[in-house]
């Protein structure tokens, strides 16, 4: 079939529903069910429209819009096949759902990373391995120096150094789909966080003892501890944004 006539055909679906919606629900119920697996390869072009009784064109674009959702992977010559479905490939997308967010919903935001994160935090108490603990250390040992540097702080490696210790306790939650929807969010809050270190050098020094505690909580094995550790230390950030958008008139910069 060639894409002139798919292009004249009726877009709609007898129940109302699009012909691309039933392309997503039809290969959804294809995974779902066990016929197409991770890395199982998709009927041909022409066999899959007609078993979902779709256009061709119809199917592209269904196929087109899994493959941005990380359902499937197009390869050039090979055909399309569905992808590992690993959690943190799923849900990446949602960092770019989340940056469209306004300025005004930015609280919204910190308050859902928090209560993500604190979960995360109590998990890893029980379930990070030894050697991501001696790499969160490795990774507050190592920025330390530049945390006592006062006003010659180096604001990027710090933020950096933020973002692998909270990318390490999520991870270490033992969770894939926690820890993803964490790092979908580091992205959008990043931003926030070396703005208020700029206009708050206390903050820095305050950040990384609080980074210390979490770490010596997870060392023990104290998932309470590290829980309220880490909801204390993320609701300060919190609260020193609010004060500064309410002292200054404007919102901190929040896009990555």
């Amino acid at each position: 079939m060639t894409d002139a006539p798919d292009a004249v055909e009726d877009a709609t679906a007898p129940s109302g529903r699009s012909q691309t919606d039933v392309v997503l629900e039809g290969i959804r119920t294809m995974i779902t069910s066990g016929d197409l697996g991770p890395g199982a390869r998709l009927p041909v072009e022409k066999d899959l429209a007609e078993s979902l009784g779709v256009s061709r064109g119809s199917l592209r674009e269904g196929v087109r819009a899994l493959c941005i959702m990380g359902v499937l992977e197009t390869r050039q010559g090979d055909g399309t096949y569905v992808t590992s479905l690993d959690s943190a490939l799923l849900l990446a997308p949602l960092g770019f759902l989340v940056d469209l967010q306004p300025a005004e919903h930015r609280q919204d935001l910190h308050a859902v990373r928090r209560t993500l994160e604190s979960e995360a935090a109590s998990r890893a108490a029980l379930r990070m391995s030894a050697e991501a603990l001696d790499e969160a250390g490795r990774v507050l040992r190592d920025i330390g120096p530049l945390v006592a540097a006062g006003r010659r702080l180096d604001h990027e490696a710090i933020l950096d150094a933020d973002i692998a210790f909270h990318h390490l306790v999520a991870h270490g939650s033992d969770n894939a789909a926690l820890a993803a929807l964490i790092d979908a969010l580091a992205t959008r809050t990043s931003r926030a966080r070396l703005w208020l270190g700029l206009h708050d050098l206390g903050q820095v020094a305050h950040a990384h003892a609080d980074h210390l505690a979490i770490l010596e909580a997870l060392r023990q094995r104290q998932p309470d501890r590290a829980r309220l550790m880490m909801d204390y230390h993320l609701l300060v950030v919190e609260s020193a944004l609010e004060h500064e958008d309410e002292v200054t008139g404007q919102d901190a910069p929040t896009a990555q």
